[in-house]
């Protein structure tokens, strides 16, 4: 049977993207094949519990919430990760999943919204990003760049015109935590009348850094 090992099933409010503020059921996976220097769950990297589906899908039920964000570390990762997708949309979950952009997501339920990061410079993690990723988003995708600085925001800005990303789906640009302040971004985003969600992240204003929230 399959199964995969996790890091933690929790129910918080999602910090970002475009369900931020919905009261969601969070499964985070373990492992990633990255190292971003602004990654803010490292200690999803290792450690974890082996679970066979069923039994993550029983836990998910118990929580009593149809919106769930399926996250890691990077979930894909792990071989079973589009399996337990499907398993939850068929179940009527409204489905999520945050990926790094660095695994190919063509096996992803097509019911799922995707969540995918464009690595940015400063993440040092940029060459791992797998461009033939973004031939496969659809409109109810999302692309997300984490940015710390104006190189940052210059090489994302390239992006959004190099590959038309606004008209594939919606794009979001997020300061790193503690290291850009948002209101320089939002100020930048302005100033190139950008097409993108300018967006922070809630569950760090409203608890900090700490796992689980």
């Amino acid at each position: 049977m399959s199964r995969l090992r996790i890091t933690e099933i929790f129910y918080s409010l999602q910090g970002e993207s475009r369900t931020v503020g919905l009261p969601t059921v969070f499964v985070r996976l373990t492992g990633c094949p990255l190292r971003c220097g602004y990654c803010d769950t490292e200690y999803a990297f290792q450690g974890g519990q082996w679970f066979e589906l069923p039994e993550i899908m029983s836990q998910i039920a118990a929580l009593n919430c149809q919106t769930i964000c399926v996250t890691g570390g990077e979930p894909l990762a792990q071989k079973s990760c589009p399996e337990l997708l499907t398993q939850l949309c068929d179940a009527g979950y409204q489905v999520s999943l945050e990926t790094s952009g660095s695994i190919d997501v063509a096996n992803v339920d097509e019911r799922v919204s995707k969540v995918m990061d464009l690595k940015t410079p400063s993440s040092g993690e940029m060459e791992k990003n797998l461009y033939s990723n973004i031939d496969l988003l659809t409109q109810h995708d999302q692309v997300k760049f984490v940015i710390s600085d104006r190189h940052d925001f210059d090489w994302a800005c390239e992006q959004l015109q190099k590959y038309n990303l606004p008209s594939r789906c919606e794009v979001l640009f997020s300061p790193v935590f503690s290291e850009l302040e948002p209101t320089q971004l939002a100020d930048w985003v302005l100033e190139e009348h950008l097409n993108v969600r300018m967006q922070v992240q809630l569950h760090k204003i409203l608890w900090g850094d700490k796992p689980g929230c």
